[in-house]
């Protein structure tokens, strides 16, 4: 069974603890504390190099230093805090790094409120063991015979066709009810590869809607989305070798994964109101009378200093659209500040939660959107890369993992 060591401060004071056990257990997964003794506290300070005042923090340095140690025994590195704390942000942050720098044990971080429930945890957990219990089918970076992709995402239903190694098909479609959009995108997908469906020899699912469509595509394998996106990216950006950090704005949530030989060693999940996704994104462009692909080009012709945007929250979002366009503001500031805003919301609330590894590889549908890859790379202060194919990366990562089920 997968362990999960749980490193945190004021879980049960909060009441969330019984939550954090809840999603544990449906995935599955094994929660256990760590191992640690007075002497622990009294010298993990030193060691780590940083000295918090709560004793409950000192408490969760010993602990990351109990596991380094190798006197707590983990599969995975669970960190949590709560968001109202700022000292605990920091030793949130503190404990990924020295985690990280002294093993290879995948880490998620977590800002916790009071009424944190399983259901916001189960997606990150689940994201967890799976890199632990398939570490070996991760570390595959090449795909063999004639292979299936299905991303069944809130927004877009995406299917790739892979044969030796190579996309032979593309089927991408909105999403309205998940199966009948698989299949429209299975049809795409196949007439574009010009095969017989017959001919498939493995089929992988991927996406919030992955339940229901592997039922009806009987799939040979089934995976979370934190991990088919980080594969299919640094298989796109021939990047499977070395360190990387995936961006992915999605339609209703967003991923920034740091990634070492294509296997995640962390991630972060966000976006809990669609203001600070794709989604939004796709109201400004209808507001604006435009294609959501068209929506960065005019952004490059704007300045998004010119008008105020908040993406942090939908409802607000559009109030400030409306007021926007009401007030007579260019077209092109305000998809330049639609676009900026999203980028920030991502820079803000997740990448405080990462260590940036180049190349950042930039995937999805919102990474086919010129304005917000240039606003990233603001904020980031370096390139980007947007590998072709971009938005099939969930898609190509399953269909890559699923050859390793061809018999």
């Amino acid at each position: 069974m997968v362990r999960i060591v749980q490193i945190s401060c004021g879980t049960d004071y909060s009441g969330i603890q019984p939550e954090i056990q809840k999603a544990i257990d449906s995935v599955g997964a094994e929660l256990s504390f760590p191992d640690i003794d007075f002497e622990y506290i009294s010298t993990s300070a030193y060691e780590i190099g940083y000295f918090p005042a709560s004793d409950s923090l000192q408490t969760m340095l010993a602990g990351a230093k109990s596991i380094v140690d190798g006197k707590t025994n983990a599969n995975g590195v669970f960190i949590a805090t709560c968001f109202r704390c700022a000292e605990g942000a920091l030793v949130r942050n503190e404990i990924r790094r020295y985690i990280q720098k002294h093993t290879d044990l995948p880490v998620i971080t977590y800002a916790f409120t009071e009424r944190t429930k399983a259901t916001e945890l189960i997606a990150r957990m689940d994201a967890l063991t799976t890199v632990i219990s398939m570490r070996s089918l991760l570390l595959r970076k090449k795909q063999v015979g004639l292979t299936l992709g299905i991303d069944s995402g809130s927004s877009t239903t995406n299917a790739i066709l892979m044969d030796e190694n190579e996309i032979v098909g593309r089927g991408w479609v909105p999403t309205t009810d998940v199966v009948e959009s698989a299949d429209k995108a299975v049809n795409e997908a196949v007439e574009d590869a010009g095969i017989n469906g017959e001919d498939i020899q493995a089929i992988g699912v991927t996406g919030y809607g992955r339940q229901a469509v592997s039922e009806k595509y009987k799939a040979d394998l089934i995976i979370e989305e934190v991990s088919s996106a980080s594969k299919g990216a640094v298989f796109l950006a021939n990047k499977q070798e070395g360190e990387a950090t995936v961006f992915d704005i999605g339609g209703m949530n967003n991923k920034v994964i740091t990634v070492k030989d294509s296997i995640s060693d962390s991630f972060s999940l966000g976006g809990a109101c669609a203001g600070s996704s794709g989604r939004f994104l796709e109201v400004v462009a209808r507001r604006l009378d435009a294609d959501i692909d068209e929506l960065g080009k005019i952004s490059l012709e704007g300045d998004y200093k010119n008008v105020k945007m908040e993406s942090y929250c939908m409802v607000f979002g559009i109030q400030h659209l409306v007021t926007s366009l009401a007030e007579g503001s260019k077209r092109e500031d305000i998809a330049a500040a639609a676009c900026h805003s999203v980028a920030e919301q991502l820079y803000e609330q997740q990448l405080q939660e990462i260590e940036i590894r180049h190349p950042v590889i930039f995937v999805g549908g919102t990474s086919l959107i010129d304005g917000v890859v240039v606003a990233l790379e603001e904020l980031i202060g370096s390139k980007i890369t947007v590998p072709k194919d971009s938005q099939h990366m969930g898609a190509v990562g399953s269909a890559l993992l699923a050859s390793s089920y061809i018999h």
